[in-house]
């Protein structure tokens, strides 16, 4: 397979948030530009206001077309010539607006090829929305942009414990039991289950479902989702050979250390999944967009505006966030050849469940009374 320099494409988020610091801070050691050619997009003017601000050390070369970046430097491709205020530790409309011109230049980039993959820095929902009022978020975006329908993507974030995928993601919570149906598990499962074969090389995934409502909805006791739409996507599922199970109540499935035996879990509603995943292991997280052509990743973190221009972020989410979406991008590759150069049936990954699957259902001693 081609040993290729990948181009990560960076873009810098919120002006008024730690976007700057930390990718400063993550391509501050040398040995990033032998894994990648870094592209931030972003503004000039921004990029050394924050360096002065911050008091760091570091350099950058300036581009004003992405065809023109050179290896083995930090490049930053000028987005606009406006002047942009900064006052850091607070959304405004000049720093919703620098983070949404650069995220559009990115796209129109990648749509002409111009870089590999894409990891997008922190930005403030609310901000954004007030240049683009359909926007709620960068998973959804991207997939408005590169032209799939809602219902093709997945998000799923990641640190060094666990995987977690989503069936609904900024849905309100009064409105997420309307947005779980049979097909639409189905659907998230089936595009987990994917990702899993050929973003992650699983050749075998075992994927956890977790239930909507407290207990499993208790035999319809608190609840019929469990009974309507999860079990009968997995039962489908299942019969078709893709390892799912559940659906398990989250608080037991979390409290009892189960996700270890799983290589993803699914949850319902964007807090049941991400919650206890920070609670486990915040500074290495990261937001990965299945589903689309485009390898895009994010740090599993906001804007931090509480300690924006102090210089005391921590830069590893972002680090892995780069490390992951190269990692994607050859894996993809490693898939495509592999596909086009199939090995014989009998070689493929044996292991045994017998140890790690047990109905966690039934286990009535894990309920809260």
């Amino acid at each position: 397979m081609e040993n290729k320099k990948i181009r990560v494409a960076i873009t810098h988020g919120d002006t008024n948030g730690i976007g700057y610091e930390i990718i400063f801070k993550a391509f501050s050691e040398s040995n990033m530009f032998d894994l990648c050619t870094p592209i931030i997009y972003g503004s000039p003017r921004v990029a050394m206001f924050h360096r002065k601000a911050l008091d760091m050390p570091v350099n950058f070369n300036t581009v004003y077309d992405a065809s023109d970046v050179q290896d083995g430097k930090l490049n930053l491709v000028s987005c606009f010539d406006e002047e942009v205020k900064v006052e850091f530790g607070k959304p405004t409309q000049d720093s919703g607006r620098a983070a949404y011109i650069a995220l559009e230049r990115a796209v129109d980039d990648y749509k002409k090829g111009l870089f590999d993959v894409l990891v997008t820095g922190p930005v403030c929902k609310a901000a954004m929305s007030e240049v683009d009022s359909s926007f709620v978020g960068h998973t959804e975006f991207l997939n408005q942009r590169l032209g799939k329908p809602d219902d093709d993507i997945l998000m799923i974030l990641m640190n060094s414990k666990m995987r977690v995928a989503l069936v609904t993601t900024h849905t309100p919570i009064r409105n997420v039991a309307d947005s779980i149906t049979e097909e639409s598990v189905e659907r998230k499962l089936r595009i987990l289950y994917k990702s899993l074969r050929r973003d992650f090389l699983l050749s075998s995934p075992r994927i956890a479902v977790l239930s909507l409502n407290p207990h499993a909805g208790d035999n319809g006791l608190i609840g019929n989702e469990e009974n309507t739409a999860i079990k009968p996507a997995i039962e489908k599922l299942a019969g078709e050979g893709i390892p799912c199970f559940g659906p398990y109540p989250a608080d037991g499935f979390f409290g009892d250390a189960d996700y270890k035996h799983f290589d993803a879990v699914l949850a319902m509603y964007h807090d049941q999944g991400l919650a206890p995943l920070k609670a486990l292991g915040m500074d290495d997280g990261v937001n990965f967009t299945a589903g689309l052509s485009m390898v895009r990743t994010s740090p599993d973190h906001g804007t931090a505006y509480d300690i924006a221009g102090k210089n005391c972020a921590s830069e590893n989410s972002m680090r892995q966030a780069v490390y992951t979406a190269i990692d994607v991008w050859r894996n993809r590759r490693f898939d495509d050849i592999a596909k086009a150069n199939p090995l014989r049936d009998e070689y493929h990954d044996r292991r045994d469940d017998s140890d790690k699957l047990r109905d966690m259902n039934d286990d009535n001693s894990r309920e809260d009374k």
